[in-house]
């Protein structure tokens, strides 16, 4: 069966080229062309969407508030597709539930990599959009963290604190002196206890206090 795609952006030139694009690769079918968010939920309600391709900015609704809406409402999983003046909604949609965050300029094949990787079930970002995000909240990982801590184990503060910061799993295994595999056991625990779905979302949640 086909990957099914829909595309959302308020420029035709784009959505449409998009479409040609995508449409060359035999495991994708994009079904519908929209020019906005609200289009684009409309459309993942009223029919069977695996991937929903989203520009951020977008009359009548932008592709965060669409990202949040597909997230709950729909199966549909959203994939921000967009340009880096739009590097101050990154946090936003990633809190949203976007699965992925790649910038327009991205070579056809890796944007044909991210949308499978991520209709299987990962979440894709760019190496340069998790720098932003990095540089966005690194003003903020020396102020204690605003979420309520009470539900986690010391171990767990502790992890949740250096991917705040920004380290890898290797970094933190490092750091604390326990295996790749415990630190990705308590990452699990952690995302259990919170509903979210990656470690983005936990640097996020441990630094500004909100989930998804």
């Amino acid at each position: 069966m086909k990957i099914t795609i829909i595309i959302a952006d308020d420029n035709s030139f784009i959505r449409e080229g998009m479409k040609i694009i995508l449409n060359t690769y035999e495991e994708f079918d994009v079904v519908a062309t929209l020019k906005d968010g609200q289009e684009a939920v409309q459309y993942c309600k009223n029919h069977s969407v695996d991937i929903a391709l989203l520009d951020v900015r977008m009359p009548v609704m932008d592709g965060v508030e669409a990202t949040k809406l597909i997230s709950e409402l729909t199966k549909a999983k959203p994939l921000i597709l967009t340009t880096f003046d739009d590097d101050e909604y990154i946090i936003d949609a990633v809190k949203n539930g976007a699965k992925g965050y790649l910038l327009k300029n991205t070579e056809p094949e890796r944007i044909r990599d991210a949308i499978k990787s991520v209709f299987n079930g990962h979440t894709v970002l760019q190496d340069v959009v998790l720098d932003k995000i990095k540089s966005s909240l690194n003003a903020a990982t020396e102020r204690e963290s605003k979420a309520d801590m009470t539900q986690f184990t010391e171990r767990e503060t502790s992890i949740m604190t250096l991917i705040a910061k920004g380290l890898s799993n290797k970094e933190i295994s490092k750091t604390l002196f326990i295996s790749e595999g415990t630190v990705a056991n308590y990452i699990s625990s952690i995302l259990s206890k919170t509903g979210l779905e990656h470690r983005t979302q936990i640097a996020i949640y441990y630094l500004t206090g909100k989930g998804k």
